[in-house]
């Protein structure tokens, strides 16, 4: 039996699809292209309507075109009648282990629906070892937060955070087979451990003892759990494995909006947070999150999150548009804003985010830099991630290597530059 993945949505959502791609293989199944795949798994994200339409669109595609499909990820979760009849299955993001026994299933003519929310430990399940390069780890699944626009902690749940001791396992099974950069992936990396007595800067503080050469990737922390700690986790931060990258979304500029969107911390927060990552790394990457448009977004309240970004700055800004996700109180609420003032205001940030990305991405120019290059580049080249995980582009580089470059160009997005001498 020939199945094919594909996924969509966040690096959870990969880590996923590889422990999916273990199961298939050990049990005699062959993972293959699309066009000779029997089975195709569609592993969707639906954190938003666009990315929801887009997942609803695919699955069509791929029916029509005649071939079997099995659901999985966390639109099963957030609005299952999305979801076209015709599959064979539909798995929630805590019951992947059961993807064998879906297409078991199927080929007998029975269906298997499976969104429960029961305890599942990832890592005791296998692994499929891709990349040579960056391997995920989930460090935990679901959340703390409540927010009130979030429809994604309705398929992930509430907060369970995996040992230590589990995590340090895959890691060091990781660099034994080479592997030279570590993304900590969860929904939520700043609330690790606080359902365990542990927190995010002691499990830091363990990985960085591991002997090897190679760097860790700290995924997205909101603001409200990392200030309870953040002494602690700037010491952590300070170990030269960990990437000098900071991903903490504010949403937005103005703490009426902050109220409204359950994000229990204020504009104030974020700023003391980013302010001491800044006196202790100097060249520290931060990439915020903005959502425009949320329900009772004033005039004011939005120049209050463009005078923010003008503030701090951020080297990279996700912005998003307010859209209303099945079941949050976010999509009840009055006073929801029209589409074209919200596009308006997204188009403003995002012009805004380029000039700013832009002017701090310059200064990088004509300098000489550590670089670990990570595989072929999109757009062709070598790309690759300096130090504070900045993008890079190289005409030609080994792979999966720490690098000495010197940047050439800059653009709004990444870097540009050649190398100069490669680190055995």
């Amino acid at each position: 039996m020939r199945v094919h993945i594909e996924t969509y949505g966040c690096t959870r959502n990969k880590a996923d699809a590889e422990i999916m791609e273990a199961l298939l293989v050990n049990a005699g199944y062959k993972i293959v292209d699309l066009d000779s795949a029997d089975y195709v798994i569609v592993n969707t994200c639906a954190v938003k309507d666009p990315t929801e339409n887009h997942m609803r669109k695919r699955i069509k595609e791929l029916l029509d075109a005649g071939k079997k499909v099995i659901v999985t990820g966390c639109l099963p979760h957030i609005n299952i009648e999305a979801i076209d009849e015709r599959v064979s299955a539909i798995l929630g993001v805590k019951s992947i282990s059961r993807i064998t026994e879906a297409i078991e299933l199927a080929e007998r003519g029975v269906k298997l629906i499976d969104v429960d929310q029961r305890k599942i430990d990832k890592l005791e399940l296998p692994r499929m070892w891709k990349s040579k390069v960056v391997f995920v780890v989930p460090i935990s699944e679901g959340c703390l937060n409540a927010c009130t626009y979030c429809a994604t902690r309705f398929a992930r749940g509430v907060l369970k955070s995996y040992s230590p001791e589990k995590i340090v396992r895959w890691v060091k099974e990781a660099l034994a087979k080479g592997y030279k950069e570590i993304q900590l992936s969860s929904e939520d990396t700043g609330c690790y451990g606080f359902d365990i007595g542990t927190n995010l800067a002691e499990l830091l503080d363990e990985l960085t003892s591991i002997e090897g050469e190679f760097r860790i990737r700290v995924g997205m922390m909101n603001p409200n759990h990392v200030i309870k700690f953040l002494d602690e986790l700037i010491d952590a931060y300070k170990d030269e494995k960990i990437y000098k990258f900071l991903h903490l979304p504010v949403q937005s500029g103005d703490n009426e909006i902050l109220r409204k969107m359950g994000r229990t911390y204020t504009v104030e927060d974020f700023e003391v947070i980013v302010k001491a990552f800044r006196k202790e790394f100097p060249e520290l990457n931060l990439n915020t999150d903005i959502i425009v448009g949320f329900p009772g977004e004033s005039e004011e309240a939005f120049q209050n999150t463009v005078e923010l970004i003008k503030r701090v700055k951020p080297d990279k800004i996700n912005v998003s548009r307010f859209s209303p996700r099945p079941g949050t109180l976010a999509a009840r609420m009055p006073n929801q804003i029209v589409g074209w003032r919200v596009k308006e205001r997204s188009r403003y940030l995002h012009r805004l985010r380029l000039a700013i990305s832009y002017e701090i991405n310059q200064k990088y120019v004509g300098r000489e830099l550590l670089v670990l290059t990570h595989g072929e580049g999109k757009k062709g080249g070598v790309e690759g991630r300096t130090m504070n995980y900045k993008e890079i582009i190289l005409p030609e580089a080994p792979i999966g290597e720490f690098v000495k470059v010197k940047v050439t160009k800059a653009t709004a997005t990444y870097l540009m530059g050649g190398l100069v001498t490669s680190l055995l």
